[in-house]
């Protein structure tokens, strides 16, 4: 893992972008690392975009400012790939793109123009459905997260989810993120 690996998370206002950049924060730091996490956003609406920052280090983090050039891009819904400038900052052959699509992460890639990144995807919205019973993507989009950086462990995340959500609630989350996990994939 480099020094400092800073996330940049895309959504709408109720999909909980945020919830998951500070679930993502909180487990790397149960796991030891240095973390800041937080939103971007004025007095939007639901459904309205929005974007929250997630940085998690080695060592301690004296930055406090949005994130420019990430490392790592979630999209969280992908109609914001129309109207949202979600690929900006993405320079470097090691960063990575994640998005909730089904698509495959090549045609994305060649779609997006992103040639020097890693484009993962994942079926979130599905696997939400099935399994929560309602299209809520945040937590799809960690486990993802988790498959394409190893930033953090799915026991971890377990953990955090347990720390932070009723446990029938937790389980439910934990399965997405698991389910997800397996079905990431990326070009």
């Amino acid at each position: 893992m480099k020094n400092m690996v800073e996330f940049r998370w895309h959504g709408r206002g109720g999909q909980g972008a945020w919830t998951a950049s500070e679930l993502l924060a909180r487990t790397a730091l149960d796991e030891g690392k240095y973390i800041q996490s937080f939103p971007e956003f004025g007095p939007e609406r639901m459904g309205a975009p929005v974007t929250a920052f997630t940085r998690i280090s080695t060592e301690p983090i004296r930055l406090h400012c949005a994130i420019y050039q990430p490392d790592v891009v979630v999209v969280l819904d992908n109609t914001l790939l129309k109207t949202v400038p979600v690929t900006a900052g993405l320079n470097d052959d090691e960063d990575i793109l994640i998005i909730n699509s089904s698509e495959e992460p090549a045609a994305l890639k060649e779609k997006l123009k992103v040639a020097k990144c890693k484009v993962w995807t994942v079926p979130a919205t599905e696997i939400a459905l099935r399994i929560l019973g309602a299209p809520i993507t945040n937590t799809a989009l960690l486990g993802c997260v988790a498959k394409a950086t190893g930033i953090v462990t799915l026991e971890g995340i377990e953990k955090t989810l347990k720390g932070r959500f009723r446990l029938d609630l937790a389980e439910k989350n934990f399965a997405i993120i698991t389910e997800s996990y397996r079905e990431a994939k990326s070009e």
